[in-house]
């Protein structure tokens, strides 16, 4: 078979794959630009008629989603900047440092990974709670700037084997040059670790952009809300406005498609050289 048409072949797996994936952010797109009435219609109707721009208007209005936007935005701003410092911190002592212990240590810290989100729930809730830091954005963004909280484990793992694959003898360049290991953390191993780096950003400004049960758990103040919040304001046990909350689901998750077209190259590179040695 000579290259045009397995290339054709090799477009037409992947298109066939994508059309499962699309599938559900197309329909909730059109269900955006329909009537309640119009979206449950069987057999369903693909194309809005008409057209319900007005869904988008009235919805990001009704809930005052400007506040809730800001609240999301500096939890996710505060979040992604301590989870990236703490863990590439944590993964350069664990990668590029030799101290007695290390190894057992990591493998202690990879044990947080088994330990499901449900066992640490309460004690954790308890604790904010003595603390008095209910209703605000503590418990939601403190834990990041602990390497190991939350989903940090995989970070500081990621980061860790990326870091592996730098070659020592940079390390050791500027050492013999008087470099600290401070020093070689920012100049050496971070201006070369770019792409791990900023998959570990989308990865935390995701979790934290879409999280639901840490808002729904310790803010109470409709003030505080975060979007996730504010989506679930749409539903309720006798009524739910389908055309609103699909409407403010579309944009809701716009940042973080746009994100993901805008650092693709980079993830993808991050992703793919990870654990690649030398």
């Amino acid at each position: 078979m000579t290259r045009g048409p397995r290339r054709l072949l090799l477009y037409l797996a992947l298109l066939a794959g994508a059309v499962p994936t699309l599938l559900p952010f197309v329909w909730l797109v059109r269900s955006a630009l329909m009537r309640d009435a119009q979206m449950f219609v069987a057999p369903p109707e693909w194309i809005p008629s008409p057209f319900q721009w007005s869904n988008f208007s009235e919805a990001l209005t009704t809930q005052p989603f400007g506040r809730y936007f800001v609240n999301t935005l500096v939890i996710a701003v505060v979040s992604v900047v301590g989870t990236v410092l703490t863990c590439s911190v944590a993964a350069f002592s664990f990668s590029r440092l030799r101290w007695r212990g290390r190894d057992v240590v990591f493998a202690l810290l990879l044990t947080g990974v088994m330990l499901p989100y449900a066992v640490t729930l309460i004690p954790t809730f308890v604790m904010w709670q003595r603390l008095g830091a209910l209703d605000t954005i503590a418990p939601l963004t403190v834990p990041s700037w602990f390497a190991g909280a939350g989903g940090g484990v995989f970070n500081v793992f990621l980061l860790r084997q990326f870091f592996l694959t730098i070659p020592f003898e940079l390390d050791e360049a500027a050492y013999i040059d008087g470099a600290s290991p401070w020093r070689v953390f920012w100049t050496v191993v971070m201006p070369l670790s770019r792409p791990a780096i900023i998959v570990v950003t989308i990865f935390a400004f995701i979790g934290t952009w879409n999280d639901f049960l840490g808002p729904l758990l310790y803010l109470q103040s409709e003030e505080n809300y975060t979007l996730s919040l504010g989506l679930a304001s749409f539903q309720s046990i006798y009524l739910t406005q389908w055309g609103y909350l699909m409407a403010a689901s579309a944009a809701v998750i716009a940042p973080i498609i746009a994100l993901f077209f805008l650092l693709q190259r980079y993830f993808i590179e991050g992703v793919t050289l990870t654990g690649i040695k030398n």
